[in-house]
Protein backbone atom coordinates (compact mmCIF):
# COMPACT_ATOMS: atom_id res chain seq x y z
CA UNK A 1 0.00 0.00 0.00
CA UNK A 2 1.54 3.20 -0.63
CA UNK A 3 0.49 4.90 2.36
CA UNK A 4 2.84 2.42 4.12
CA UNK A 5 5.84 3.13 1.90
CA UNK A 6 8.91 4.72 3.22
CA UNK A 7 8.70 8.29 2.81
CA UNK A 8 11.01 9.65 -0.15
CA UNK A 9 13.79 11.32 1.82
CA UNK A 10 16.30 8.98 3.54
CA UNK A 11 19.24 10.33 5.63
CA UNK A 12 21.23 11.13 8.86
CA UNK A 13 19.21 14.08 10.30
CA UNK A 14 16.26 11.64 10.45
CA UNK A 15 18.01 8.93 12.62
CA UNK A 16 19.37 11.19 14.75
CA UNK A 17 15.85 12.95 15.24
CA UNK A 18 14.04 10.09 16.31
CA UNK A 19 16.97 8.52 18.45
CA UNK A 20 17.93 11.64 20.29
CA UNK A 21 14.90 13.04 20.82
CA UNK A 22 13.51 9.92 21.56
CA UNK A 23 16.14 8.44 23.71
CA UNK A 24 15.45 11.79 25.89
CA UNK A 25 11.96 11.53 26.42
CA UNK A 26 12.15 8.18 27.53
CA UNK A 27 14.90 8.75 29.94
CA UNK A 28 12.80 11.77 31.93
CA UNK A 29 9.31 9.66 31.79
CA UNK A 30 10.48 6.18 32.09
CA UNK A 31 13.92 5.11 33.76
CA UNK A 32 14.35 5.32 37.46
CA UNK A 33 16.73 7.11 38.79
CA UNK A 34 18.66 6.80 42.01
CA UNK A 35 19.87 10.47 43.57
CA UNK A 36 19.80 11.17 47.18
CA UNK A 37 18.65 7.80 48.22
CA UNK A 38 15.42 8.15 46.13
CA UNK A 39 14.49 6.48 43.05
CA UNK A 40 12.52 7.53 40.59
CA UNK A 41 12.35 8.77 36.83
CA UNK A 42 14.47 12.55 36.19
CA UNK A 43 11.13 14.31 35.67
CA UNK A 44 10.18 13.53 39.34
CA UNK A 45 13.80 14.34 40.47
CA UNK A 46 13.95 17.63 39.06
CA UNK A 47 10.37 18.77 40.71
CA UNK A 48 11.73 17.62 43.91
CA UNK A 49 14.91 19.49 43.56
CA UNK A 50 12.80 22.80 43.03
CA UNK A 51 10.54 22.04 45.69
CA UNK A 52 14.11 21.92 48.17
CA UNK A 53 15.89 24.99 46.33
CA UNK A 54 12.88 27.66 45.69
CA UNK A 55 10.60 26.02 48.08
CA UNK A 56 9.63 29.44 49.98
CA UNK A 57 8.34 30.07 46.27
CA UNK A 58 6.46 27.87 45.25
CA UNK A 59 3.33 28.14 47.39
CA UNK A 60 3.27 31.27 45.65
CA UNK A 61 3.82 30.45 42.41
CA UNK A 62 1.17 27.55 43.01
CA UNK A 63 -1.38 30.89 44.26
CA UNK A 64 -0.55 32.70 40.53
CA UNK A 65 -1.03 29.48 38.89
CA UNK A 66 -4.58 29.47 40.79
CA UNK A 67 -5.33 32.98 40.41
CA UNK A 68 -4.39 32.88 36.32
CA UNK A 69 -6.80 29.81 35.97
CA UNK A 70 -9.80 31.28 38.07
CA UNK A 71 -9.70 34.28 36.13
CA UNK A 72 -9.20 32.88 32.73
CA UNK A 73 -12.89 31.20 32.10
CA UNK A 74 -14.36 35.18 33.02
CA UNK A 75 -12.13 36.80 30.77
CA UNK A 76 -12.06 34.43 28.10
CA UNK A 77 -15.92 34.06 28.33
CA UNK A 78 -15.98 30.43 28.37
CA UNK A 79 -17.62 30.07 31.85
CA UNK A 80 -20.54 30.99 29.72
CA UNK A 81 -20.37 28.18 27.74
CA UNK A 82 -22.46 25.30 28.95
CA UNK A 83 -23.57 24.79 32.93
CA UNK A 84 -21.07 22.40 33.71
CA UNK A 85 -17.89 25.17 32.79
CA UNK A 86 -20.05 27.55 34.99
CA UNK A 87 -19.94 25.50 37.83
CA UNK A 88 -16.39 24.69 37.81
CA UNK A 89 -15.53 28.32 37.00
CA UNK A 90 -18.08 29.14 40.70
CA UNK A 91 -15.95 26.15 42.06
CA UNK A 92 -12.91 27.84 41.13
CA UNK A 93 -13.64 31.13 43.40
CA UNK A 94 -14.15 28.99 45.93
CA UNK A 95 -10.50 26.94 45.13
CA UNK A 96 -8.73 30.59 44.95
CA UNK A 97 -10.46 31.74 48.61
CA UNK A 98 -9.25 28.12 49.97
CA UNK A 99 -5.39 28.52 48.14
CA UNK A 100 -5.30 31.76 49.55
CA UNK A 101 -6.17 30.73 53.25
CA UNK A 102 -3.64 27.85 52.94
CA UNK A 103 -0.67 30.34 51.49
CA UNK A 104 -1.14 32.77 53.99
CA UNK A 105 -1.96 30.60 57.00
CA UNK A 106 -5.64 32.17 58.21
CA UNK A 107 -8.61 29.86 58.06
CA UNK A 108 -10.25 27.74 60.46
CA UNK A 109 -8.80 24.61 62.17
CA UNK A 110 -10.55 22.16 59.80
CA UNK A 111 -9.28 23.58 57.07
CA UNK A 112 -5.84 23.94 58.94
CA UNK A 113 -5.66 20.15 59.52
CA UNK A 114 -2.74 18.01 58.09
CA UNK A 115 -5.15 15.52 56.32
CA UNK A 116 -7.42 18.23 54.80
CA UNK A 117 -5.62 21.23 53.06
CA UNK A 118 -2.45 21.13 53.76
CA UNK A 119 -2.63 17.56 52.21
CA UNK A 120 -4.49 18.62 49.23
CA UNK A 121 -1.77 21.87 48.53
CA UNK A 122 1.54 20.33 49.12
CA UNK A 123 0.86 16.45 48.27
CA UNK A 124 -1.68 17.71 44.87
CA UNK A 125 -1.32 20.88 44.28
CA UNK A 126 2.34 21.89 44.30
CA UNK A 127 3.38 18.41 42.47
CA UNK A 128 1.10 18.83 39.81
CA UNK A 129 1.57 22.68 39.20
CA UNK A 130 4.98 22.23 38.48
CA UNK A 131 4.91 18.64 37.33
CA UNK A 132 2.46 19.16 34.40
CA UNK A 133 4.43 22.27 32.83
CA UNK A 134 7.79 20.87 33.38
CA UNK A 135 7.02 17.42 32.24
CA UNK A 136 5.20 18.77 28.65
CA UNK A 137 8.59 20.38 27.73
CA UNK A 138 10.00 16.93 27.60
CA UNK A 139 6.45 15.55 26.05
CA UNK A 140 7.07 16.83 23.17
CA UNK A 141 10.52 14.92 22.19
CA UNK A 142 8.56 11.70 24.00
CA UNK A 143 5.16 12.26 21.15
CA UNK A 144 6.16 15.00 18.76
CA UNK A 145 8.86 12.64 16.42
CA UNK A 146 8.07 10.11 15.92
CA UNK A 147 8.18 7.20 18.46
CA UNK A 148 4.47 6.97 19.35
CA UNK A 149 4.60 5.93 15.65
CA UNK A 150 7.30 3.38 15.94
CA UNK A 151 6.26 1.66 19.02
CA UNK A 152 2.10 1.60 17.90
CA UNK A 153 3.21 -0.40 14.97
CA UNK A 154 4.53 -3.38 17.11
CA UNK A 155 1.46 -3.07 19.59
CA UNK A 156 -1.11 -2.66 17.68
CA UNK A 157 -1.82 -6.66 18.28
CA UNK A 158 -1.95 -6.30 21.37
CA UNK A 159 -3.71 -2.88 22.08
CA UNK A 160 -6.05 -2.57 19.45
CA UNK A 161 -8.03 -6.08 19.93
CA UNK A 162 -7.50 -6.25 23.71
CA UNK A 163 -8.31 -2.17 24.75
CA UNK A 164 -9.77 -0.96 21.56
CA UNK A 165 -7.25 1.41 21.42
CA UNK A 166 -4.64 2.20 18.49
CA UNK A 167 -1.09 0.86 19.36
CA UNK A 168 0.60 4.27 19.98
CA UNK A 169 -1.64 4.63 23.49
CA UNK A 170 1.14 2.36 25.04
CA UNK A 171 2.87 5.14 25.25
CA UNK A 172 -0.14 6.88 27.67
CA UNK A 173 -0.61 3.75 29.50
CA UNK A 174 2.90 3.28 30.65
CA UNK A 175 3.58 7.31 31.21
CA UNK A 176 0.90 6.73 33.89
CA UNK A 177 2.47 4.28 35.95
CA UNK A 178 5.74 5.10 35.46
CA UNK A 179 5.46 8.74 35.53
CA UNK A 180 1.62 11.25 36.38
CA UNK A 181 -1.62 10.56 34.96
CA UNK A 182 -1.91 14.10 34.34
CA UNK A 183 1.39 14.46 32.29
CA UNK A 184 -0.77 11.22 30.65
CA UNK A 185 -3.60 13.26 30.23
CA UNK A 186 -1.89 15.69 28.47
CA UNK A 187 -0.93 13.70 26.33
CA UNK A 188 -3.86 11.95 25.57
CA UNK A 189 -5.66 15.41 25.03
CA UNK A 190 -2.93 16.34 22.53
CA UNK A 191 -2.99 13.46 20.27
CA UNK A 192 -7.18 13.58 20.42
CA UNK A 193 -7.20 16.57 19.01
CA UNK A 194 -4.60 16.40 16.91
CA UNK A 195 -6.55 13.48 15.11
CA UNK A 196 -4.97 10.71 16.15
CA UNK A 197 -7.56 9.21 18.94
CA UNK A 198 -10.90 9.23 18.47
CA UNK A 199 -13.65 10.20 21.37
CA UNK A 200 -13.61 6.90 22.55
CA UNK A 201 -10.21 6.10 22.15
CA UNK A 202 -9.21 9.35 24.44
CA UNK A 203 -11.99 8.08 26.68
CA UNK A 204 -11.41 4.58 27.15
CA UNK A 205 -7.16 5.97 27.32
CA UNK A 206 -7.98 8.79 30.44
CA UNK A 207 -10.36 6.37 32.42
CA UNK A 208 -8.60 3.09 31.75
CA UNK A 209 -4.90 3.57 31.99
CA UNK A 210 -4.19 7.38 33.21
CA UNK A 211 -3.77 6.00 36.96
CA UNK A 212 -1.60 7.01 39.77
CA UNK A 213 1.98 6.81 39.17
CA UNK A 214 4.54 3.64 40.63
CA UNK A 215 5.83 6.36 43.40
CA UNK A 216 2.49 6.69 44.86
CA UNK A 217 1.76 3.47 45.00
CA UNK A 218 4.92 3.31 47.37
CA UNK A 219 3.14 5.44 49.70
CA UNK A 220 -0.29 3.74 49.75
CA UNK A 221 1.99 0.50 50.18
CA UNK A 222 3.62 2.18 53.44
CA UNK A 223 0.16 3.02 54.39
CA UNK A 224 -0.69 -0.58 54.47
CA UNK A 225 2.45 -2.20 55.90
CA UNK A 226 2.74 -3.91 52.19
CA UNK A 227 6.05 -3.29 51.76
CA UNK A 228 6.97 -6.90 52.49
CA UNK A 229 4.72 -7.41 49.40
CA UNK A 230 5.72 -4.81 47.14
CA UNK A 231 6.35 -6.78 43.86
CA UNK A 232 3.31 -8.69 44.40
CA UNK A 233 1.01 -5.93 45.06
CA UNK A 234 2.61 -3.98 42.16
CA UNK A 235 2.09 -6.62 39.49
CA UNK A 236 -1.00 -7.49 40.61
CA UNK A 237 -2.40 -3.48 40.56
CA UNK A 238 -0.77 -3.12 37.40
CA UNK A 239 -2.16 -6.45 35.52
CA UNK A 240 -5.77 -5.76 37.56
CA UNK A 241 -6.16 -2.30 36.12
CA UNK A 242 -5.54 -3.24 32.88
CA UNK A 243 -7.98 -6.51 32.95
CA UNK A 244 -10.58 -4.15 34.05
CA UNK A 245 -9.85 -2.00 31.34
CA UNK A 246 -10.29 -4.81 28.80
CA UNK A 247 -14.13 -5.41 30.46
CA UNK A 248 -15.40 -1.48 30.61
CA UNK A 249 -14.25 -0.49 27.06
CA UNK A 250 -16.84 -3.37 25.78
CA UNK A 251 -19.79 -2.00 28.02
CA UNK A 252 -21.75 1.49 28.50
CA UNK A 253 -20.89 3.94 28.88
CA UNK A 254 -17.28 3.95 27.46
CA UNK A 255 -18.79 1.63 24.29
CA UNK A 256 -21.78 4.32 23.58
CA UNK A 257 -18.99 7.54 23.97
CA UNK A 258 -19.12 7.96 19.68
CA UNK A 259 -16.00 6.74 17.59
CA UNK A 260 -15.61 10.31 16.31
CA UNK A 261 -12.53 12.17 15.66
CA UNK A 262 -11.93 15.99 17.16
CA UNK A 263 -14.34 18.28 16.29
CA UNK A 264 -12.91 20.04 12.79
CA UNK A 265 -9.63 18.22 12.86
CA UNK A 266 -9.20 15.19 10.25
CA UNK A 267 -9.16 11.80 11.66
CA UNK A 268 -4.97 9.89 11.30
CA UNK A 269 -6.29 6.45 12.15
CA UNK A 270 -3.21 4.03 12.79
CA UNK A 271 -2.74 2.03 9.74
CA UNK A 272 -3.16 -1.30 10.00
CA UNK A 273 0.21 -3.28 9.67
CA UNK A 274 0.34 -7.01 9.26
CA UNK A 275 3.80 -7.98 8.16
CA UNK A 276 7.35 -5.89 7.89
CA UNK A 277 6.12 -4.27 11.02
CA UNK A 278 9.96 -2.93 11.31
CA UNK A 279 9.62 -1.14 7.92
CA UNK A 280 6.59 0.09 8.62
CA UNK A 281 7.29 1.23 11.93
CA UNK A 282 10.25 3.36 10.63
CA UNK A 283 7.85 4.32 7.72
CA UNK A 284 5.34 5.61 10.39
CA UNK A 285 8.17 7.24 12.42
CA UNK A 286 9.74 9.13 9.73
CA UNK A 287 6.10 10.46 8.01
CA UNK A 288 5.96 12.22 11.82
CA UNK A 289 9.31 13.59 11.70
CA UNK A 290 8.66 15.57 8.53
CA UNK A 291 5.41 16.70 9.67
CA UNK A 292 6.60 17.53 12.64
CA UNK A 293 7.35 21.43 13.91
CA UNK A 294 10.66 22.41 15.43
CA UNK A 295 11.77 21.22 18.55
CA UNK A 296 11.29 25.04 19.39
CA UNK A 297 7.94 25.26 18.79
CA UNK A 298 7.14 21.53 19.85
CA UNK A 299 8.42 23.03 23.20
CA UNK A 300 6.58 26.16 23.52
CA UNK A 301 3.32 24.54 22.35
CA UNK A 302 3.46 21.53 25.09
CA UNK A 303 4.77 24.60 27.57
CA UNK A 304 1.61 26.44 26.72
CA UNK A 305 -0.38 23.43 26.95
CA UNK A 306 0.63 22.27 30.19
CA UNK A 307 0.34 25.95 31.70
CA UNK A 308 -3.28 25.91 30.71
CA UNK A 309 -3.75 22.12 32.08
CA UNK A 310 -2.43 23.27 35.19
CA UNK A 311 -4.54 26.45 35.48
CA UNK A 312 -7.87 24.31 35.16
CA UNK A 313 -6.77 21.58 37.73
CA UNK A 314 -5.18 23.27 40.25
CA UNK A 315 -8.54 25.62 41.80
CA UNK A 316 -10.96 22.03 41.23
CA UNK A 317 -8.35 20.18 43.46
CA UNK A 318 -9.18 22.72 46.04
CA UNK A 319 -12.50 23.44 45.84
CA UNK A 320 -13.98 19.81 44.46
CA UNK A 321 -11.27 17.69 46.71
CA UNK A 322 -12.17 19.74 49.97
CA UNK A 323 -15.72 19.22 48.80
CA UNK A 324 -14.63 15.58 48.57
CA UNK A 325 -12.63 15.32 51.76
CA UNK A 326 -15.36 17.02 53.75
CA UNK A 327 -17.27 14.48 52.72
CA UNK A 328 -15.79 11.52 53.07
CA UNK A 329 -15.22 13.08 57.29
CA UNK A 330 -17.84 14.70 58.68
CA UNK A 331 -21.46 12.96 56.32
CA UNK A 332 -21.83 9.16 56.90
CA UNK A 333 -22.59 9.59 52.50
CA UNK A 334 -19.81 7.27 52.08
CA UNK A 335 -20.80 4.98 54.90
CA UNK A 336 -24.16 4.64 52.22
CA UNK A 337 -22.08 4.47 48.99
CA UNK A 338 -20.36 1.40 50.61
CA UNK A 339 -23.38 -0.81 50.64
CA UNK A 340 -23.44 -0.61 47.15
CA UNK A 341 -20.22 -2.25 46.77
CA UNK A 342 -20.35 -4.88 49.95
CA UNK A 343 -22.52 -7.40 47.90
CA UNK A 344 -18.99 -7.79 45.64
CA UNK A 345 -17.26 -7.92 48.43
CA UNK A 346 -19.57 -11.29 50.45
CA UNK A 347 -19.55 -12.28 47.13
CA UNK A 348 -15.70 -13.33 46.63
CA UNK A 349 -15.27 -13.74 50.57
CA UNK A 350 -13.82 -10.17 50.89
CA UNK A 351 -12.53 -10.33 54.92
CA UNK A 352 -15.06 -7.64 56.50
CA UNK A 353 -17.13 -6.43 53.89
CA UNK A 354 -18.67 -3.60 55.25
CA UNK A 355 -15.28 -1.97 56.12
CA UNK A 356 -14.26 -3.00 52.62
CA UNK A 357 -17.37 -1.49 50.82
CA UNK A 358 -16.52 1.56 52.72
CA UNK A 359 -13.39 2.14 52.22
CA UNK A 360 -13.71 1.43 48.21
CA UNK A 361 -16.56 4.29 48.24
CA UNK A 362 -14.21 7.13 50.14
CA UNK A 363 -11.88 6.50 47.27
CA UNK A 364 -14.11 8.46 44.68
CA UNK A 365 -13.27 11.44 46.61
CA UNK A 366 -9.50 11.33 47.11
CA UNK A 367 -7.62 7.87 45.54
CA UNK A 368 -5.17 7.22 48.86
CA UNK A 369 -8.86 7.54 51.40
CA UNK A 370 -9.49 3.79 51.10
CA UNK A 371 -6.27 3.02 52.41
CA UNK A 372 -6.70 5.12 55.28
CA UNK A 373 -9.73 3.49 56.50
CA UNK A 374 -8.24 -0.26 56.46
CA UNK A 375 -4.55 0.55 57.79
CA UNK A 376 -4.16 -1.39 60.64
CA UNK A 377 -6.41 -4.09 60.02
CA UNK A 378 -5.01 -8.16 60.32
CA UNK A 379 -5.87 -9.72 56.77
CA UNK A 380 -3.35 -9.31 54.49
CA UNK A 381 -6.44 -9.89 51.74
CA UNK A 382 -8.61 -6.78 52.64
CA UNK A 383 -5.24 -4.68 53.02
CA UNK A 384 -4.05 -6.07 49.67
CA UNK A 385 -7.32 -5.97 47.16
CA UNK A 386 -8.17 -2.21 48.77
CA UNK A 387 -4.47 -1.07 48.06
CA UNK A 388 -5.09 -2.56 45.05
CA UNK A 389 -8.86 -0.62 44.27
CA UNK A 390 -6.97 2.37 45.13
CA UNK A 391 -5.19 2.04 41.75
CA UNK A 392 -7.75 0.10 39.72
CA UNK A 393 -10.40 3.22 40.86
CA UNK A 394 -8.97 5.58 38.67
CA UNK A 395 -11.17 7.97 38.93
CA UNK A 396 -11.32 10.28 42.21
CA UNK A 397 -12.72 13.58 42.33
CA UNK A 398 -9.71 15.08 44.29
CA UNK A 399 -7.33 15.47 41.36
CA UNK A 400 -8.44 13.19 38.49
CA UNK A 401 -11.79 14.99 37.26
CA UNK A 402 -10.49 17.86 37.35
CA UNK A 403 -7.63 16.83 35.17
CA UNK A 404 -10.29 15.03 32.70
CA UNK A 405 -12.15 17.76 32.92
CA UNK A 406 -9.85 20.31 31.89
CA UNK A 407 -9.25 17.94 28.73
CA UNK A 408 -10.94 18.40 25.43
CA UNK A 409 -12.17 14.53 26.30
CA UNK A 410 -15.64 14.13 25.74
CA UNK A 411 -16.33 12.39 28.98
CA UNK A 412 -19.15 13.85 31.66
CA UNK A 413 -19.41 13.61 35.21
CA UNK A 414 -22.07 11.09 35.17
CA UNK A 415 -20.14 9.15 32.78
CA UNK A 416 -17.14 9.24 35.03
CA UNK A 417 -19.37 8.42 38.20
CA UNK A 418 -20.46 5.17 36.81
CA UNK A 419 -17.18 3.99 34.93
CA UNK A 420 -15.74 4.65 38.65
CA UNK A 421 -18.66 1.96 40.42
CA UNK A 422 -17.95 -0.41 37.57
CA UNK A 423 -14.27 -0.40 38.12
CA UNK A 424 -14.30 -0.64 41.98
CA UNK A 425 -16.72 -3.55 41.57
CA UNK A 426 -14.62 -5.48 38.86
CA UNK A 427 -11.56 -4.49 41.10
CA UNK A 428 -12.97 -6.49 44.19
CA UNK A 429 -14.41 -9.38 41.64
CA UNK A 430 -11.24 -10.05 40.20
CA UNK A 431 -8.93 -9.14 42.58
CA UNK A 432 -9.73 -10.58 45.52
CA UNK A 433 -9.44 -14.45 44.07
CA UNK A 434 -6.18 -13.28 42.49
CA UNK A 435 -4.60 -12.47 46.23
CA UNK A 436 -5.90 -15.15 47.59
CA UNK A 437 -4.34 -17.96 44.97
CA UNK A 438 -1.00 -15.56 45.60
CA UNK A 439 -0.81 -15.18 49.41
Amino acid sequence: MSTLQEPARTNRADVLRFVLYSAIGIFMFFVPVTIGGKSTIPLDHIVTWLRENVGAAVPYYALAVILAGTVFPFVTGSWRASPVKMVFALLNILGLVVGCALVFGVGPDWLMAKDMGPFLFNSLVIPVGLIVPIGAVFLALLIGYGLMEFIGVFLQPVMRPVWRTPGRSAIDAVASFVGSYSLALLLTDRVYREGRYTAREAAIIATGFSTVSASFMVIVAKALDLMDHWLLYFWLALVVTFLVTAITVRIPPLSRIPDDPYPGVEHQPEKLVTGLRFHHAWAEARGALHTAPSLGRNVWDNLRDGLRMAMSILPSILSIGLLGLVLARYTPIFDWLGYLFVPFAWIVGLPEPLLAGKASATGIAEMFLPATLVAGQDSLVLRLVIAIVCVSAIIFFSALVPSILATEIPVSIRSLVVIWFERVALTILIATPLVRLLT
